[in-house]
Order: structure tokens, then C-alpha cells, then sequence
């Protein structure tokens, strides 16, 4: 039997592209986005009384994951990549579905609108269905996972002059904090076997736009801030 479902609303992020998305929410605090809801849910009714709650989960379909085929076992990139494991107990983003659920913090209610914080979804990300966060049925004191049993490192970013200058005008033309977007997310695609990390790097764009400093993963992207292409990496000498 199948069912058939309809989103309610679409995600406006400050993420662009895939590979820039924080592997869970709430990694990048700074990450916001607005969800805009579609009729007949943007009138108003069905977010009254949601101003009385702080954080709300967000049941969303990967939009540009959606397969044909399932897949029964994915490869993680909590695991390095290089690793193969049941589709089931992982957060991959290649679901039997496509459907993913991730709990963001609400900033404001508005008629058709939230304002979100936290986010870890793609721009025009669609959205099945608002359930607010209740503590003391959400939370498990016991849970345990071996898997994941601690939050991925961060990494060190050393800002120069010339890129904290930039980040500022762009943070402006952007309406986004691009200094702490870049401090807090650390995205990550699959790693390879054949390639060792890099002491450190610098990434840059053919714009001509330089950005931060500090210890990458060789194949780590973002997106330039200021034409939106994929920057190249340059090799640079080990950090203190």
C-alpha cells in the first residue's frame, strides 16, 4: 500500500548547497532560516500557540537524495566513509523514504512563517509536518549510542585581517553571520582511503575572494560567499 503526502511548507536556508549543511542540528547555532508555510497552513490557525514553545521538530524530505532504489547499507561520514552499515541505524540522508526529522530552535511566529535557528537543511528544503519539542517526553537520560557517543570535533579556524574584513562585508550583503557559520558548522563529505588529511589549508575561490584559515579535511567544500562556486583548496604550512 502506499501514501501519498504533501509538504506544508519550504525552508528558506542560509545553506545553498549540500556539502556547506552541518551533519546535525543545532552543530551551527548561527544557522538560520525562515519556513514558509504553504495554504492552507499560512494563515495563521495552525501555529497558534506555538509561541509558547522554544524548539520545535521538523519532518522534511532530502529533497536532492530522493532514490529509485532503496539502499540497505549506507557509509557514513561519522564513520570516515570507508565504512559500510545498515541504512537503519544511521542519520544518512538516503532514506527508504527520503524523510528526515531534525529538532531546530523556534525564534519567532509569525502568520505562514517560523523564524529558525540551529538549522541543518538545504534551501527549498520541503517540510512535512511542525511537532513542537516536549522535554520530558524527548528526552532519554539513559540513551546511549555507540555509534555516535560524542559530538564530531570541531575545526580550529584562524582568521586573518584581510579575511575577517571580508567576512564582515559579506556577513552584511548576506544578512548572515558568516564568521560564526564558519566557526560552528563542519561539514564533511565521504572521506577517501587513498588521501591523509592536510596539516592546514586555505580555501579560495577564482573570484579572487580569500577566506579563513585552519586544519581541513582534504575534501571538505563550501561555497564561495560571494559568487556561490565551490572554492579550491591551497596547501599551507602546519599551524602552531
Amino acid at each position: 500500500m502506499s501514501h501519498s503526502i504533501s509538504p506544508i511548507g519550504h525552508v528558506r536556508s542560509c545553506f545553498k548547497e549540500k556539502f556547506a549543511i552541518p551533519r546535525q542540528p543545532q552543530l551551527a547555532p548561527a544557522a538560520t532560516g525562515v519556513l514558509e508555510l504553504l495554504p492552507p497552513f499560512d494563515t495563521g490557525d495552525a501555529v497558534e500557540g506555538l509561541e509558547q514553545v522554544s524548539h520545535v521538530w521538523l519532518i522534511f524530505l532530502f529533497h536532492q537524495a530522493l532514490e529509485d532504489k532503496p539502499r540497505l547499507k549506507v557509509r557514513p561520514p561519522r564513520l570516515g566513509g570507508n565504512q559500510s552499515m545498515g541504512v537503519f541505524a544511521t542519520r544518512a540522508t538516503h532514506r527508504p523514504n527520503g524523510l528526515g526529522q531534525s529538532v531546530v530552535k523556534l525564534e519567532k511566529v509569525e502568520p505562514g512563517r517560523l523564524w529558525l535557528s540551529g538549522i541543518d537543511l538545504l534551501d527549498g528544503t520541503p517540510v512535512i509536518d511542525i511537532k513542537p519539542y516536549v522535554p520530558y517526553a524527548d528526552i532519554v537520560p539513559d540513551a546511549h549510542n555507540a555509534i555516535a557517543d560524542a559530538p564530531p570535533s570541531s575545526i580550529a579556524v584562524h582568521w586573518s585581517d584581510e579575511a575577517l574584513r571580508q567576512a564582515h562585508e559579506h556577513g552584511l550583503r548576506l544578512c548572515q553571520p558568516v564568521r560564526e557559520l564558519v566557526g560552528n558548522a563542519s561539514p564533511r563529505t565521504r572521506a577517501r582511503p587513498t588521501r591523509s588529511r592536510r596539516p592546514s589549508a586555505a580555501m579560495a575561490c577564482a573570484c579572487g575572494t580569500s577566506t579563513c584559515t585552519g586544519t581541513t579535511p582534504p575534501m571538505a567544500r563550501s561555497a564561495c560567499w560571494t559568487c556561490n562556486a565551490p572554492p579550491t583548496e591551497t596547501s599551507l604550512s602546519p599551524q602552531d
